[in-house]
């Protein structure tokens, strides 16, 4: 999918617009072979540049090409992996050509990319290329926190469901959330890298206010790194928990079914002894003689789980 917008230096008035103009930003998600031409052409940058972006394995870097600065991050993405929830990344490269353009590419849509098609975003310029790069920087960072924030109620949910767990389904639903912050750290880090570099060194143009924006960004991903870390070590103690706590619910539930054949295998022995070949006298002949054998065998099963109780087997 090919979007073109344009924000106009006079009225500042944000909008989509049909044809590339001077400025504008171009928005590819997911695109054909025929927009990627079409880009390739009309701004004079490489294919293979734009394709290298949408390489799921691609780590964050910044890379620079005939003019063209290209800065590509990793950004969260929620998905259901074998009926779980979880958090995969996936890569957004930014392109600033020459100064003149902004191309932003990307495998799927991204919410973070909607806020700013949508103007939830203040003070953004498509003619202000490095602030507009600093801002998309900044929301990948909020959107890594607007996640983490997920992970955590899950987490809580969790703990207040281990209790009575005894399925495997509570256990794979933490160790999908643990897989998921091993990714995000590791994206976090990758991404707090390149905006290392972007604060040192001279990948793109940037006046005071978008280097105090830079730095909130910077913050932000390195407050994220902590959360992450800290939520993956409370998420390894409580999958820990879940496990114990499984297994001693599936013990228990052992144990009072042992109870509960022992109870009721006494009827069964009383009347396996009575139904054997035996003369047993006057009392065979007592009309009475199946109501006591009822009593007795009652009176045993009782008494067996009295025993049972005391000894917390029932």
């Amino acid at each position: 999918m090919l979007r073109i917008y344009n924000t106009d230096i006079n009225s500042n008035e944000f909008k989509k617009i049909d044809n590339f103009e001077m400025g504008c930003w171009v928005n590819l998600v997911a695109p054909t072979e025929a927009e990627l031409i079409k880009v390739s052409n009309s701004l004079g940058i490489k294919k293979n540049f734009i394709l290298s972006m949408l390489d799921n394995d691609e780590q964050p870097r910044i890379d620079e090409e005939d003019g063209c600065k290209m800065l590509l991050l990793d950004v969260p993405i929620p998905h259901i992996k074998n009926k779980t929830e979880a958090v995969k990344t996936l890569p957004l490269g930014i392109i600033i050509v020459r100064n003149d353009y902004i191309i932003t590419v990307c495998l799927q849509k991204y919410q973070l990319l909607d806020e700013f098609t949508q103007g939830k975003v203040k003070e953004f310029y498509t003619y202000k290329k490095s602030r507009f790069v600093i801002q998309m920087i900044y929301r990948v960072a909020i959107s890594y926190l607007k996640i983490l924030k997920d992970i955590d109620k899950k987490i809580s949910e969790a703990e207040e469901k281990m209790l009575g767990a005894t399925k495997n389904e509570e256990l794979l639903n933490l160790l999908a959330l643990e897989n998921s912050l091993t990714y995000i750290i590791t994206a976090l880090k990758s991404n707090g890298v390149v905006l290392d570099k972007i604060l040192k060194g001279n990948v793109i143009e940037m006046f005071v206010d978008d280097e105090d924006l830079l730095e909130d960004a910077i913050i932000e991903n390195n407050q994220a790194i902590e959360m992450a870390d800290l939520y993956r070590g409370i998420l390894s103690s409580t999958t820990d928990t879940v496990a114990t706590i499984i297994s001693n619910n599936l013990n228990s539930i052992m144990k009072f079914l042992a109870g509960i054949t022992i109870v009721f295998s006494i009827p069964t022995m009383v009347a396996s002894f009575m139904g054997m070949n035996v003369n047993l006298g006057a009392f065979a002949n007592n009309p009475f003689a199946f109501f006591f054998l009822i009593i007795i065998a009652l009176a045993l099963s009782i008494l067996v789980a009295i025993i049972l109780k005391r000894k917390n087997m029932l």
